[in-house]
C-alpha cells in the first residue's frame, strides 16, 4: 500500500506535468492575489502546492518531501495511531494555506503577484522531520549531509530571510519561513493535545545528548 507521501507526490507530479504544457490549468491553480480578492478563490492557497515553475522546482520539493514524509508519517502513526492519516493530511494541507497567509497580506493589492509550488508545506514537513530528529546530519545541494539538523534549521531560516528581504529573484521565501515554522508549531500542538508524547523534551534531549558525545 502506497504511503500518503508517495501519493501526495504522484499527484502533484501529475498536475505539475500536465500544467507545464497548459497555461490555462496554471492560470486556474496558481495563487493569484487579484482573484483571491474579488473572487473569493480562496482555493487556490492549496490549488497552487500542486503545480510548479519547472522540473526541476518539482523535482527538489518532491525529493525533499520523499526524504523526510515518510518519517514523518511514520512517527504520526506512533503518536496517533488510527487518525495518524487523517492528521497527516490536514498537516499538510494547512501547512499550504498557512504559509501563504504572510505573502497574501502583503501582496493583497498587488494585482500581479502570483506563486506556485509546494515549497511552504514541504518545508513544514522537512522541519517536522528535523524537531522529531534533531541530530541527523542534512545535505543541501552540493554539501553532503554532515551538518546536524538543529543546526541546519537556524541556518536555513536566516538565509531564507535575508534572501526574502533582497527580493528580486521570484522564489517565496516567506512561504518557506513561515511553512518551516508552523511545521514545528503544528508537530508540538498535535503531539501536546492528541498524544502523550512530548516532542519538546524529546527535541532538547537528543540535542544535550549530541553536545555531551
Amino acid at each position: 500500500m502506497l504511503s500518503l507521501t508517495i501519493i501526495i507526490i504522484i499527484f502533484t507530479a501529475v498536475i505539475s506535468f500536465m500544467a507545464f504544457s497548459n497555461q490555462k490549468l496554471v492560470n486556474d491553480l496558481i495563487f493569484y492575489v487579484k482573484p483571491v480578492r474579488e473572487k473569493n478563490e480562496w482555493f487556490r492557497f492549496v490549488s497552487c502546492g500542486f503545480i510548479h515553475a519547472d522540473i526541476g522546482h518539482l523535482a527538489f520539493n518532491m525529493i525533499s518531501l520523499y526524504m523526510f514524509g515518510e518519517l514523518v508519517e511514520d512517527q504520526f502513526a506512533i503518536f496517533f495511531g488510527s487518525l495518524s492519516k487523517l492528521i497527516y493530511v490536514v498537516f499538510y494541507i494547512t501547512a499550504l494555506i498557512v504559509c501563504l497567509i504572510p505573502t497574501y497580506i502583503k501582496n493583497r493589492n498587488n494585482d500581479y503577484y502570483r506563486s506556485l509550488g509546494a515549497s511552504g508545506a514541504v518545508s513544514a514537513i522537512v522541519f517536522a522531520g528535523i524537531f522529531l530528529y534533531p541530530t541527523a546530519k542534512i545535505g543541501i545541494f552540493i554539501i553532503p549531509p554532515i551538518i546536524p539538523g538543529f543546526i541546519f534549521a537556524p541556518i536555513y531560516l536566516m538565509i531564507s530571510a535575508l534572501l526574502a528581504k533582497k527580493g528580486g529573484d521570484n522564489i517565496n521565501h516567506s512561504a518557506h519561513i513561515w511553512g518551516a515554522i508552523y511545521g514545528v508549531v503544528f508537530l508540538i500542538v498535535s503531539t501536546t493535545s492528541l498524544s502523550n508524547v512530548d516532542v519538546i523534551t524529546s527535541f532538547t534531549e537528543q540535542v544535550k545528548g549530541w553536545f555531551l558525545n
